[in-house]
């Protein structure tokens, strides 16, 4: 029994002695710098004071800015009192190419946050999505307070606010009233039922 047991270390001691443990020297074979391409430097919040939302050419769009300085941010409804109605933003900001994110609006008690993807517009690579117009988080943009934007690496963009932008999502969505917060636990047909 005792020859068997010191067989057995010494299986275990050669098969182990194949593979040693791993060491700090094997670390230093693996590169801990970040690779060269990589998401670009964040940029820091832009300077609103005196911005303002300005109308455009087109009746469906509104520009948010610093008069004499490029747009910040622009809203566009796209298909406008249907069923399809949505509202575009486009957050004029650098965006690299291929990236997606969230774009965050907050403002007014609603949080909204909306998929934004880095789309080429004038040559430029700009954050840009829609959602429906009936979503009730457009109503941030109602201008009893300032609203906020923010979107990975673009900075924290204050909206000053103004009756222009939540008249152009109430315009988008014609007759249609924002979706109503769903109730926990009940169903469209209880809610028909209870009528």
């Amino acid at each position: 029994m005792r020859g068997a047991l010191t067989l057995a270390a010494v299986l275990v001691a050669a098969i182990a002695g194949c593979k040693p443990p791993p060491t700090d020297s094997a670390v230093s074979r693996v590169s801990l710098v970040a690779p060269a391409s990589g998401p670009s430097e964040p940029l820091p919040s832009p300077d609103v004071t005196g911005a303002v939302w300005a109308a455009t050419p087109n009746p469906l769009r509104l520009v948010y800015g610093v008069p004499g300085k490029p747009v910040l941010l622009a809203i566009e409804c796209l298909e406008p009192a249907t069923p399809t109605a949505r509202l575009a933003i486009t957050r004029q900001s650098p965006a690299d190419p291929g990236a997606s994110a969230l774009l965050a609006l907050i403002g007014n008690g609603y949080i909204g946050r909306f998929p934004v993807d880095a789309a080429n517009v004038k040559g430029q690579s700009l954050w840009q999505g829609e959602a429906p117009a009936i979503v009730k988080e457009w109503d941030a943009l109602k201008p009893e307070r300032e609203a906020t934007v923010t979107v990975p690496g673009a900075g924290l963009l204050k909206l000053n606010p103004s009756p222009l932008p939540m008249a152009l999502v109430t315009m988008c969505r014609g007759n249609l009233s924002p979706e109503p917060p769903a109730a926990p636990g009940s169903a469209p047909e209880e809610a028909a039922a209870v009528r």
